[in-house]
């Protein structure tokens, strides 16, 4: 038997995309952090977030304005207050960065002066008043994601684990002490194939989303939901976890699973075609392309279905072939390698799922119901979303709340002690797997109804049916986990079908249609809305 590993670190960061890098630079500088990276580092959603960040920049802007988009957008569930605070420390988290490095695309200067200083290029997308977007390109994640990963990696207080599974958190409750706090968590080792201990006096969860529970998604493959799932099993609440964004457009093609059409490119003047080469969103609302997403994807999902079509088309061959290649060098060379011009033809694009609105309950600073236990990014809910998520307000989350969470976290490191010796995991009782299959056919039956009875237009029978097969699953599930050694793949299942009964339970609890959940059954909205909370032992 391997011998007991256990870690010990001040702060205990679990993802390591936008969210978990921007917490663990900022604590690094007073205190010793562990960053857990269940992939390699870079193996994220930032990665690929193709679009910007939303801060006000222009000086005919106003953070009013961006407050004023957003609750638009999240469809009457915001929380102003939350709106305010995050429109209002937009600026200086994005000045960080910028201090940090990260290189957001200019205007071109016409100036005799070339020391001259150039303001940014702001872009726009749907839902926004306002050019307020700013990018490095069409692969701003990857910029973001590059330069902070840098920073963290020469950091002398970080310490990166890759390739490490978060399986479960360790409280007090769990191990049966006083209190209501998180001392760290069991995490695997993917290389060793052995689970080890982390004890921290703090813990944040910047896991992302759980768009992986569905059959198609814009996600990477770590978007599992394992930070929603830890937190609640470990006792926190989760709220709003029927407000799933689906983009409006993926590229369709048999050799580009997960590759995202930008919101930029509509913002850009992009035009949404039906196969026979005509406009349709025009005739589902006054905003047409620039209508929230919400509205366009359910209008792309109709005209799919009314039509039998496999995919409408995304055109923006109409622009300077000059302008198309200079915004969008990604997706250009993307879709030129699958034989695609799009400086001359229109790019097949379907939905796919691509953000988790909902999540885990925090206040301002990524506090959860657990002392110790924090939560920012995506899998986190903190009221900025509402029912639907205004483009680039996502990585400008990660940032403005992991700033929060740090100095909530720096303001009481001197009051928390170590925890003690945490208790080894115990395999004793398990063995290897001779059925991975199990965990295969599983897989594939959980995201492909999830895709059929929980997607972008739902019923009341497809959600009982949704979970009564989730139920069975969750079930089969235990069963397996009881008895076999972890891997990767049954960790992650455990994960989802957790996230799918929330998902369900919060959508069956919506007895209306409100921004990213419609209900033929409940096509109108009520008074008065409210988040939807579910309580763990309820």
């Amino acid at each position: 038997m391997k011998q007991a590993v256990e870690h010990q670190s001040d702060i205990l960061v679990i993802g390591s995309g936008a969210a978990g890098l921007t917490l663990a630079l900022h604590l690094a500088e007073k205190s010793k952090v562990i960053l857990l990276s269940k992939g390699p580092l870079s193996e994220g959603s930032t990665l690929y977030a193709q679009g910007g960040i939303a801060s006000v920049f222009d000086e005919g802007d106003t953070i009013e304005s961006h407050v004023n988009d957003t609750l638009i957008a999240g469809a009457g569930l915001c929380d102003k207050s939350v709106v305010t605070y995050t429109a209002e420390n937009a600026k200086s988290a994005m000045q960080w960065l910028i201090n940090c490095g990260v290189a957001f695309d200019k205007e071109e200067n016409n100036t005799a002066d070339s020391s001259a200083s150039m303001p940014y290029h702001l872009t726009r997308e749907g839902g926004h008043s306002h050019r307020r977007i700013l990018h490095s390109a069409d692969a701003t994640g990857k910029a973001v994601q590059t330069t902070l990963q840098e920073c963290a990696l020469a950091h002398p207080n970080i310490t990166v684990l890759e390739r490490y599974n978060a399986i479960d958190l360790i409280t007090t409750r769990k191990l049966n002490r006083p209190g209501n706090r998180v001392l760290g968590a069991y995490v695997w080792n993917r290389d060793e194939e052995h689970v080890e201990t982390v004890k921290a006096k703090f813990v944040a969860l910047a896991t992302g989303g759980s768009s992986k529970v569905y059959q198609y998604t814009s996600n990477p493959d770590i978007a599992s939901g394992d930070g929603i799932a830890m937190a609640w099993r470990a006792g926190c609440r989760v709220a709003n976890m029927e407000f799933n964004q689906f983009h409006p457009t993926c590229l369709f093609h048999p050799n580009a699973r997960n590759f995202l059409l930008t919101e930029a490119l509509r913002g850009e003047g992009a035009y949404l075609r039906r196969p026979d080469g005509s406009r349709f969103m025009p005739d589902f609302d006054e905003r047409a392309e620039l209508a929230p997403r919400d509205i366009v994807a359910r209008a792309i999902d109709y005209e799919m279905k009314r039509l039998g079509a496999d995919c409408v088309y995304l055109d923006i061959s109409h622009k300077p072939a000059e302008f198309i290649i200079k915004h969008f060098p990604t997706i250009y060379q993307r879709c030129l390698e699958l034989g695609i011009d799009m400086t001359k033809d229109p790019i097949p694009a379907v939905p796919a799922a691509h953000y988790t609105c909902g999540g885990v309950m925090t206040d301002l600073h990524g506090q959860t119901d657990i002392n110790g236990l924090y939560a920012i990014g995506e899998v986190a809910y903190t009221g900025l979303h509402g029912a639907n998520r205004l483009a680039s307000n996502s990585l400008l989350e990660c940032l403005v709340f992991a700033r929060a969470a740090s100095h909530d976290i720096e303001s009481q490191l001197h009051k928390v002690t170590t925890p003690c010796t945490l208790p080894a995991w115990d395999e004793s009782k398990v063995s290897n797997s001779d059925e991975e299959v199990v965990i295969a056919h599983n897989w594939h039956e959980l995201r492909l109804f999830m895709w059929d009875y929980v997607g972008i237009v739902r019923t009341d029978k497809r959600l009982e049916r949704a979970l009564r097969r989730c139920l069975m699953l969750q079930q089969e599930i235990e069963e397996y986990y009881s008895n076999f050694r972890v891997s990767n793949n049954l960790l992650e299942l455990r994960n989802l079908v957790q996230v799918a009964e929330l998902i369900i339970r919060c959508a069956m609890d919506r007895k209306e249609s409100r921004g990213l959940h419609y209900n033929i059954d409940y096509p109108e909205q009520i008074d008065n809305p409210k988040p939807t909370i579910l309580q763990p032992g309820r």
